[in-house]
């Protein structure tokens, strides 16, 4: 029996750009309704993912930052942060290669510059952001770093297999063919469901895990059922017990027809 649904926000629940549908939004309630735990778990920021799971109707803890911070309304129950040293080597590997970089602190997205980048991606997630040197930041609580790149995402795919043997103390993981992001070895959303179910007592095996993009490789090892999108990576589909429709279709609906809602 399911007790818990790890599922990913963006490509999972929400189509790219737009929003969850009415079909989603019933689905989740049902589940609740049966006493399901549904957990999101996200790389976008918490005080986006926060107004997600208000809409959505959930009062369970939002899991944000690939795993990097476990909140519960105002309280935190899990956060793991990049250190100022590492911040610092990211930052000037950004700058070697000219890309943009969006630096996260303390829940608080800036960029240094208004551009194309930073435009783009606040508009698609309905975000905001604030401009500032870098290096006028504290750094006290960096939650995350992401590299963007819409114009050559070869070069994502280049770092994302180049990158760790240069950083191997930092999770770092593409969560779009666009971004590559870069966080604390602990914060990824592996080790975030590993709390829950630590603290919830709730097995993997009654653990369904859901999602689209490689950072949700991470996820699905976490639970006993793990489920790709229809749109899904090709990577993650290998690693899938099954394959749903796509986002487009309501795809997450249709896994939990099968494998959690009574008929």
């Amino acid at each position: 029996m399911i007790k818990l649904v790890a599922t990913d926000i963006d490509g999972t629940i929400i189509i790219p750009e737009k929003t969850f549908t009415d079909s989603v939004k019933q689905c989740i309630k049902e589940l609740c309704q049966q006493g399901i735990k549904v957990v999101l778990v996200t790389g976008r920021m918490h005080a986006a993912a926060s107004l997600i799971a208000k809409d959505l109707g959930l009062d369970t803890p939002v899991v944000s930052y690939q795993g990097g911070l476990i909140k519960h309304n105002q309280e935190t129950l899990y956060e793991k942060c990049l250190t100022k040293e590492q911040t610092e080597k990211i930052l000037d590997w950004a700058n070697q290669e000219n890309i943009h970089i969006n630096l996260y602190n303390d829940d608080v997205l800036y960029s240094e510059k208004k551009c194309y980048e930073i435009e783009r991606y606040c508009n698609n997630l309905h975000t905001h952001y604030e401009v500032k040197q870098f290096c006028d930041i504290e750094k006290n609580k960096i939650n995350k770093l992401l590299a963007i790149d819409y114009e050559n995402p070869e070069k994502i795919n280049k770092f994302e297999k180049e990158l760790p043997a240069v950083f191997p103390e930092l999770y770092i993981v593409k969560s779009t063919p666009y971004f590559l992001e870069f966080s604390n070895k602990e914060a990824s959303k592996y080790c975030a469901v590993k709390f829950l179910q630590n603290l919830w007592g709730i097995k993997e095996a009654e653990t369904l895990t859901i999602g689209d993009q490689n950072n949700d490789i991470a996820l699905l090892k976490a639970g006993g059922i793990k489920i790709a999108m229809g749109n899904a990576t090709e990577d993650l589909k290998q690693l899938a017990d099954d394959i749903t429709d796509t986002v487009y279709n309501d795809g997450f609906v249709k896994a939990m027809e099968k494998y959690c809602l009574a008929k």
